[in-house]
This record gives C-alpha cells, structure tokens and sequence, in this order.
C-alpha cells in the first residue's frame, strides 16, 4: 500500500496520467484527512476550484491543494512528536494510564479526523494548517468555552454523529466536532442544554 508521500509524488508528476493524479491526491485522505476523508476533500475542492467529481482537473489546481495538505500534515506530525515524547516523559515518571484527553488524541492518531466535521459540507473555511494550529494551541492552553478552531460559542451536544466519537459538543459556525478536553465543564453543559431547548424538527434535518 503506497504511503502518503509516494501518493504526493504522482500527484506531483506531470508524466502521469491526470486521472491518477487525482486518485492519488484522494488516496492521500486515507492518509491524512483532518476534517475525515470526505469534509477534507470538500475542503480542498472548494478552496482550489475544481469539482468533488471533476476528472480532468487543472493539474496546477490539484498540486495547490497538495501543498496545503502537507502543510497541514507537516503541522500536525510536529505535534504528534511533542506528544509522543511527552508520553514517553510521563511513563517514565511512572504514570502509565492515558487519560481522557490521550483517549481522544487515540483516535486521531495519524491526523484522521483531528478536527472532524460530521458534515462533509461544513467545515472551517480557513487554511487547513491554520485550523490545525488554532486547534493545537488550544488543546496546549486547556479548557475554554469557545470553539478552539473558529472561536464561535454556538456549539451544542449531538448524540447523533456519523463517525467515532458517537456524540460530543459540535460548532454549530465552523462544523467541527469539539474535542471535550479543550471544553470547560461549564461550556460541555451549556452545549447539552442547547441540545435540549433545540426543536425536535430542526434536530431530525440535522440528522
């Protein structure tokens, strides 16, 4: 199975043919995806100008949205070394059960979903590696009541999400799923209640 850089590397070269450079550019989401695998191709189609279903592309177009997602993923695999050197740190030290905040960082391991959007067609508007940083210094500050990517307060609980985790906060401005650990206690009720006082009708569109 061909790994992200050597994807990069056809999409990159003029030698192949233009409908496998954009195979390789989706192929490098199973790699790396920020938003999850269809958020993050929406993303990169709609910031660089060629259709979800496009199969003929501007070659230019497509090594654009190349450059910012390893932008991005350089941006998030820095990250993940600080983080594994800290783990390393703690268990040495002698604290050898992850917390809940390792839990969550678990799942996103690789970057897949780090700041995922349940709604493949809501998502951060802003550079993917200026996403990721936002997130990353909010998950290094620790809890706030806004959303550590857009800063907007509309976030609210759903119980109905497509991918793992099941349900957790959502921004309602930005549509990423709100990691709890960088929520404080007073913002994660705030979002169930909005939960509760949200119309059963506008809840089953969501849905």
């Amino acid at each position: 199975m061909a790994g992200f850089r050597s994807l990069a590397r056809q999409v990159r070269d003029p030698g192949c043919d233009l409908a496998l450079r954009r195979y390789s550019l989706r192929k490098c989401l199973e790699r790396f995806a920020p938003y999850g695998h269809r958020a993050t191709w929406d993303h990169l189609c709609r910031r660089h100008g060629f259709g979800p279903e496009d199969r003929e592309p501007d070659p230019a177009r497509l090594v654009a949205a190349l450059d910012e997602l390893e932008e991005a993923r350089a941006v998030w695999l820095a990250y993940e070394e600080k983080f594994a050197a800290r783990r390393r740190r703690e268990k040495h030290d002698g604290l050898r059960r992850p917390g809940w905040f390792d839990d969550w960082h678990r799942r996103t391991w690789g970057g897949n979903g780090v700041a995922r959007c349940d709604d493949p067609s809501t998502h951060p508007t802003m550079p993917l590696a200026e996403a990721l940083r936002r997130l990353i210094s909010a998950l290094e500050a620790g809890p706030r009541a806004t959303c550590p990517v857009c800063a907007g307060d509309a976030i609210i609980w759903r119980q109905d999400l497509l991918n793992e985790p099941w349900f957790g906060p959502v921004c309602t401005d930005c549509g990423v799923v709100v990691p709890q650990p960088v929520l404080t206690p007073e913002a994660l009720a705030a979002a169930k209640r909005r939960m509760l006082l949200r119309p059963r009708k506008e809840l089953a569109s969501v849905a």
